[in-house]
């Protein structure tokens, strides 16, 4: 077929996306702020290692063993009651299936080894007002 350009004539697919919130449990929001490297929180503040072992209550968190390497993203701002979380990536050639996943994990279970960023040249933004769902 002459002048046949198949990217013209391709049909847009539509993709809808549905939650079933069936089998979710809504969970509460840890924070209504956190401190960050910039705007998106897409930069590590820093790195620390792992002073002990913590299993993840839900899907929020993520499972450390001691002595693994965190990159850490941003520190939620704690309000009256509540821990103190962080949230990053863990790094280490022992449990590479867990690299690449963010969550969060108590602050008082790691150490900051290097800091990336100054505390005065953070960002402190709003955490979101959208519902958490764990399936």
């Amino acid at each position: 077929m002459k002048g046949f350009c198949p990217s013209r004539h391709r049909r847009r697919s539509v993709w809808k996306f549905t939650v079933t919130t069936t089998n979710a449990v809504l969970m509460d929001k840890l924070a209504n702020s956190k401190i960050c490297a910039d705007e998106e929180c897409s930069y590590a503040l820093s790195m620390a290692v792992a002073l002990d072992d913590f299993t993840a209550p839900d899907c929020r968190f993520i499972n450390i063993r001691k002595d693994q390497m965190i990159y850490v993203y941003s520190k939620l701002t704690p309000e009256e009651g509540t821990g103190v979380f962080w949230s990053g990536s863990v790094y280490s050639e022992r449990y590479v299936d867990q690299m690449g996943i963010l969550g969060y994990f108590p602050s008082n279970l790691v150490k900051e080894t290097t800091k990336f960023k100054k505390d005065t040249d953070t960002v402190a933004i709003p955490t979101a007002d959208v519902d958490f769902y764990c399936f």
